[in-house]
């Protein structure tokens, strides 16, 4: 599938800050499964971008704005070709062992709970690692319910499953953190799915799993979809949970009320990336 997409993360202030501080994990790599035809990240004021791989192989690119006004727009946009591999994931940038997905963090603490979600999905399975990660993917779309406005960005796994409700990050947490607890190496991805049915500018950025199976590799499970991946995704970022891979991180320095919003635009085919390269006040990547 060829997917032309625009993210567009749009800060406004009642008051301008006298600075901000963003890293911007915005950018997809080329892997087995997906062909980044063209990419950039465009920020009003012509802020300069620095660009760092991060510790688990992500694009990364931090800038500093001095005096921003009220307004702060930060667009990414390009053209991505993906291929369904049946959930399998692999010509990934891979700096860190495999069992370093094994560690628990803030948002991902393993519990009874948690763990007795895995040994639910195990005794349903026939006992391999890819069917309990199965299972365990279709237990999870079970049990926790897609519902917006339930949690927030730092709501732990736990609580979650605990509520029964949440967003796509909530039930990333919730599979990573019972997949780790049966021994399963898991990381979160951010990234993006297309979806047919809807509008192209009422998509947003998502959140799924990839699952380490040993002899097969890391496999990515959705569990807002209880499936695997397929070509509608666009893999842009990873880690051990939301925090290592979010999409947007910074920091403002002065100001008061801030305001954020996120719109993201999703085509299939070429219509729409001759007007994403027309856009002006723009930032091209170094």
């Amino acid at each position: 599938m060829r997917l032309q997409i625009q993210h567009e993360t749009h800060y406004r202030y009642e008051t301008a800050p006298s600075s901000v501080i963003e890293i911007l994990r915005l950018t997809p790599c080329n892997t087995a499964n997906q062909t980044v035809r063209d990419w950039r990240i465009d920020v009003t004021g012509d802020a300069p971008l620095r660009r760092v791989d991060d510790a688990f192989g992500n694009i990364t690119h931090t800038f500093t704005l001095q005096n921003p006004g009220e307004e702060l727009l930060i667009t990414a946009s390009g053209t991505v070709e993906t291929e369904t591999t049946n959930g399998v994931v692999s010509g990934t940038r891979e700096p860190l062992p495999v069992g370093v997905f094994l560690r628990d963090t803030d948002l991902t603490h393993p519990a009874a709970s948690l763990a007795s979600l895995a040994a639910e999905a195990r005794a349903e399975s026939d006992g391999s690692a890819l069917d309990r990660a199965h299972k365990l993917n279709a237990l999870v779309h079970r049990r926790v319910t897609y519902v917006e406005g339930m949690t927030q960005v730092d709501t732990p796994a736990l609580d979650a499953l605990k509520a029964g409700k949440g967003v796509c990050q909530d039930l990333a947490h919730v599979l990573l953190t019972a997949a780790r607890s049966d021994g399963l190496p898991a990381r979160y991805v951010s990234g993006y799915q297309f979806a047919a049915d809807k509008p192209r500018d009422d998509h947003r950025g998502h959140a799924w799993c990839e699952i380490h199976i040993d002899g097969l590799g890391w496999v990515g499970f959705d569990p807002s979809a209880g499936a695997c991946i397929t070509d509608a995704y666009v893999r842009v970022a990873v880690g051990l949970d939301h925090q290592s891979a979010s999409p947007v991180r910074g920091a403002v320095y002065g100001g008061l009320g801030e305001t954020l919003t996120v719109t993201v635009t999703m085509d299939p085919g070429n219509t729409h990336s001759q007007a994403l390269s027309e856009q002006s006040q723009s930032q091209s990547m170094q």
